[in-house]
């Protein structure tokens, strides 16, 4: 019996955790999806953070968690995970790591956001002017297609992603 390393005795069409890691990380050099990455974790970052840490006169975790569970019906766990979302999210996304994923984590919150909103229609409800007083879901969309660019593009120029999959050979 010999000895192989993985690379010889695994078939061509095995999954190589690597080579995935690297296609989720590689990014150009594109200002365009930094824009959109550094716009997108500067827009939800004081929302996170109003959720996850009483910020900006937030409530914190256990406030947002309770309103999350008690007021919405979500899941305890999908409570937490959705928080811990919009605050890690938003910083991943400022930091340029794992962009593609935070982007897509962020498109789930705000499929989620849009499911409570839908019912007060589009529109925001800037200066209280709709009388129903509610939020309607264009925000939402708005930032769904913000995190599209980054899923699309990558963390683009000036990001951790760039660093770590860049030719070390």
């Amino acid at each position: 019996m010999t000895s192989h390393t993985l690379t010889e005795t695994t078939p061509a069409t095995a999954f190589d955790l690597r080579r995935a890691v690297r296609a989720v990380l590689a990014t150009p050099a594109d200002t365009a999806a930094t824009v959109a990455r550094v716009g997108l974790g500067l827009l939800l970052f004081p929302h996170g953070a109003q959720h996850a840490l009483g910020w900006f006169g937030g409530y914190g975790f256990r406030g947002t968690h309770a309103w999350m569970t008690g007021t919405l019906g979500f899941p305890s766990a999908a409570a937490a995970l959705a928080i811990a979302v919009e605050l890690l999210g938003a910083l991943a996304l400022l930091a340029g790591v794992g962009g593609r994923l935070a982007a897509l984590g962020m498109i789930g919150l705000m499929l989620g956001a849009i499911s409570t909103h839908a019912t007060n229609g589009f529109f925001m409800n800037w200066f209280g002017a709709l009388t129903s007083g509610a939020e309607g879901f264009e925000y939402h969309l708005m930032t769904i297609v913000l995190a599209l660019v980054v899923v699309v593009r990558g963390s683009g120029a000036l990001s951790i992603d760039r660093v770590l999959v860049r030719d070390r050979g």
